[in-house]
């Protein structure tokens, strides 16, 4: 196959794109197969569509590129020649072309109200994954947030949700394609980040440490340590009434003498 027919093919996937696993791992599979030969020109339909796209389908896009970005670093780690030593296959791409991704996924406006939260979400993983350079995602998070402080605030005629835009059926579609997604994210919610250099598994007794600016090399045990001290608050006197309470619980006080005990 030349590669106007890879193109005209994979563009027909895109088109096509839904929220179901299967849809997503069909279209991952195909980017795959053909990276070596296409791998630029198929990003190119990637962000064409992403451009040019319906709301919903810009949203399954970035859904789409999530799973594309686990499968190329599992390919990378597996040693995937096709893509060199030193490719992380469309990851890359992806990495370059962050912020005009999020720009068409999230348009100015209202509308663009319907993928912020799943938006923030994908980002909000790939920075504690580190699939993608945490410091380029949290710029691009804030300037997200930036650019839709200004929809947020209300606007004579505007109606209440951004989803009085869309016909009916996109609505209905679009419920049911959010109901496939949130499942798929609870899912995943305790998938721990994976070492992509990783061939075997150790206890964590026999890690060896590493420093700062490993980068790929860095460890999960890291990745997972780094992430609850970051978000782990300071101790206060919340948790001391907790741990009063737990300590009660766990060793009442002995009944008076003299009183039965209350057994109810």
């Amino acid at each position: 196959m030349d590669p106007f027919e890879v193109r005209m093919q994979f563009l027909g996937l895109l088109k096509r794109l839904n929220a179901s696993q299967q849809s997503i791992q069909k279209v991952v599979g195909y980017a795959l197969k053909y990276f070596s030969r296409c791998g630029e020109d198929l990003w190119d339909c990637i962000v064409e569509e992403c451009q040019k796209g319906s709301i919903n389908n810009r949203i399954n896009i970035i859904y789409f590129l999530d799973s594309l970005c686990e499968t190329s670093l599992l390919a990378k780690a597996h040693g995937g020649a096709e893509g060199g030593s030193n490719s992380s296959f469309y990851v890359d791409y992806v990495a370059r072309d962050l912020g005009k991704i999020v720009e068409h996924v999230v348009p100015e406006g209202r509308q663009g109200l319907l993928n912020l939260m799943s938006t923030k979400q994908i980002l909000e993983s790939w920075r504690n994954k580190r699939v993608i350079d945490p410091q380029k995602v949290d710029d691009v998070i804030v300037a997200l947030e930036q650019r839709t402080d200004a929809t947020d605030a209300p606007q004579e005629g505007a109606t209440d949700s951004p989803m009085a835009a869309l016909p009916r059926h996109e609505v209905f579609k679009r419920i049911e394609e959010d109901r496939e997604r949130h499942k798929r994210l609870r899912e995943r919610r305790w998938v721990q980040p994976v070492s992509h250099n990783s061939n075997s598994t150790q206890l964590a007794s026999f890690l060896p440490l590493t420093d700062d600016g490993d980068g790929e090399e860095e460890l999960t045990l890291d990745i997972e340590f780094e992430n609850d001290w970051e978000t782990t608050s300071d101790w206060n006197e919340d948790d001391d009434d907790a741990a009063y309470d737990e300590n009660e619980l766990c060793y009442p006080p002995p009944p008076e003498r003299g009183h039965p005990m209350d057994l109810s």
